[in-house]
């Protein structure tokens, strides 16, 4: 496939710079034509002035489930200091790893965090370029319906990193190129009024009988609760559509985007019990679908303050600590972790923190038939593609704001010079956009997804962009392919998810696939790295004997 009609014919050169053995692959390219805009201002030149007009954060503390999220984290603090501080070794520096980390150490234990590559933050990882701008590895939004993440913001006392955005959901209309119908959460209402009245009041994308249908079809969830909720796992989204009576149209407009946005596939793939989960965060709380972006890049703005709280309490941060092996005692539990570089390191305590399809290739064989462990065969990652792309100039058909693109190959996008202090610039966009399905495309050319991209972008853009480059032009580019994301939530997953206590004594998990009620997503990472430290605390004296134990038997050999 040809980029932009004719471009590859100036010679243009791809850097690809990839990251062996890990998960994610990230790939560039800069078009040197002679007329591109400096990303940077000139060395003596005035720098740019940030003007950013946020809305202000919202009163989450009043919501209960941001209070159980605070109760969690102060019994960490409160706890009687350990008489001999556990050390437990952590794989995997994500949201997950980290949090696991830091709530250990606010309990007085040493935990000692792992991460295989050169950068924290596993799905939040970012990098700079050349030219010193970041690109991400997905467009991460903050939802005031994430009550542990907005917790940990607080507890680190960069809350102010959040810059929260108006109480809106804004869509793309493909039948009306350029245009955009929203859904407005009046401040003044509660929920769930809010929602309802922001429901009610698009009349652009739902007609009046099939917003009724839909409501009648949600009734049994609204009466059920959380039972129900649960029990629709065994059914995809638009299975449960057709089974409750709704029209076809309800998920073509709203729940295709819907689901590309929470999980990265489309509704017929798609569990229920995901989309219900969700509405049910947005509906039962006033400011639950609330966004807030991140002020930058997010391994020096999030998981940057989370290691060096975990340093400033004892706790240790390696990088470039990739795990080769569990190595096994003789009893089946855990000696320890060999490292690629040969090194092992030795612990009270052992948690993997990676993505599931990591963990499952370094399972040791004689744990592969214990039903703990089995059960993850079925939890298996989702690909993705999340791309940046600078323009030679500003875009006016955009918001400061998150867009659902509803377009077939794309989710949601940004102007990050827009909606990010960091990324402001007032002369040029830099869109970052979610590719998703990517099923089909993760083994394709960057020039290739580019070109697909731009062709749904002159969509989007018509007055704009062009797919042969004739109105707005590319400066350069970046594609990060993640062949395995977060776990793939389809039907019957739910059964599969493994708590974080494991059957091996000493051996535990964290990461969004295990057992929470946020299924795949930042809120999931951070609430299991809780829910895996209180286990850990929880086990403080039959770890301590074990340690103890394994010590006096050495000392005898």
């Amino acid at each position: 496939m040809v980029l932009f009609g004719g471009v590859s014919a100036l010679g243009l050169k791809h850097s690809a710079p990839s990251f062996r053995g890990s998960e994610f692959m990230g790939h560039s390219f800069r078009n040197p034509c002679t007329n591109s805009v400096k990303l940077r201002p000139q060395r003596g030149a005035c720098p740019l002035k940030v003007v950013c007009v946020d809305y202000p954060r919202p009163d989450l503390e009043s919501a209960q489930n941001f209070i159980d999220a605070a109760i969690l984290s102060s019994s960490f603090q409160t706890s009687p200091r350990p008489v001999k501080p556990l050390k437990v070794v952590i794989a995997g520096a994500g949201l997950a790893g980290l949090s696991t980390a830091k709530y250990l150490a606010d309990a007085g234990h040493v935990p000692i965090l792992l991460e295989a590559r050169d950068v924290l933050g596993g799905k939040v990882a970012a990098w700079k370029d050349d030219d010193g701008d970041w690109y991400e590895t997905g467009l991460h939004i903050f939802f005031g319906a994430y009550p542990n993440v907005q917790n940990l913001f607080g507890e680190l006392n960069i809350s102010d990193r959040l810059q929260w955005k108006e109480h809106s959901m804004i869509f793309a209309m493909p039948n009306k190129p350029g245009e955009f119908s929203r859904f407005d959460f009046p401040e003044v209402l509660p929920a769930p009024l809010n929602g309802i009245w922001a429901i009610l009041k698009n009349n652009e994308m739902l007609t009046w009988p099939e917003k009724v249908k839909f409501a009648v079809g949600l009734l049994p969830a609204m009466v059920g609760g959380q039972a129900y909720v649960e029990a629709q796992d065994g059914l995809t989204v638009k299975k449960w559509m057709k089974k409750q009576g709704v029209p076809e149209r309800v998920t073509t407009e709203v729940f295709i985007a819907m689901s590309k946005a929470l999980n990265f596939i489309n509704p017929d793939e798609l569990s229920m019990q995901c989309i219900l989960i969700a509405l049910n965060r947005f509906l039962q709380e006033k400011h639950g679908s609330k966004m807030a972006f991140l002020d930058g890049n997010p391994p020096e703005r999030l998981c940057i303050p989370i290691a060096n709280h975990i340093r400033s309490l004892g706790g240790e941060v390696h990088l470039n600590s990739r795990i080769k092996k569990i190595e096994l005692n003789g009893d089946g539990t855990v000696k320890s972790f060999l490292l690629n570089d040969g090194h092992t390191v030795e612990g009270d305590a052992y948690v993997f923190a990676t993505p599931v399809d990591i963990l499952k290739l370094l399972l040791p064989d004689s744990w592969s038939e214990i039903p703990y462990f089995k059960r993850l065969e079925k939890l298996v990652g989702v690909p993705v593609i999340n791309i940046h792309i600078w323009f030679d100039r500003k875009l006016k058909n955009t918001y400061d704001h998150l867009l659902f693109s509803r377009s077939p190959l794309l989710s949601v996008y940004a102007d990050m010079s827009v909606t990010c202090k960091e990324y402001y610039n007032p002369n040029q966009s830099m869109l970052e956009l979610v590719f998703a399905p990517a099923e089909e495309w993760i083994s394709c050319t960057d020039a290739e997804i580019i070109d697909a991209t731009v062709k749904e972008l002159a969509k989007l853009f018509p007055d704009e962009i062009s797919a042969d480059q004739s109105k707005t032009k590319i400066v350069k580019y970046h594609v990060v392919k993640t062949p395995r994301s977060v776990y793939k939530t389809v039907p019957n997953c739910e059964p599969c998810r493994p708590l974080q206590r494991s059957p091996i004594d000493g051996f535990y998990l964290a990461g969004d696939f295990t057992k929470q009620k946020y299924l795949a997503s930042m809120e999931g990472a951070v609430l299991s790295g809780k829910l895996c430290a209180q286990a850990i605390t929880q086990d403080y004296e039959l770890l301590a004997t074990r340690g103890q134990r394994t010590l006096a038997e050495a000392s005898i050999r």
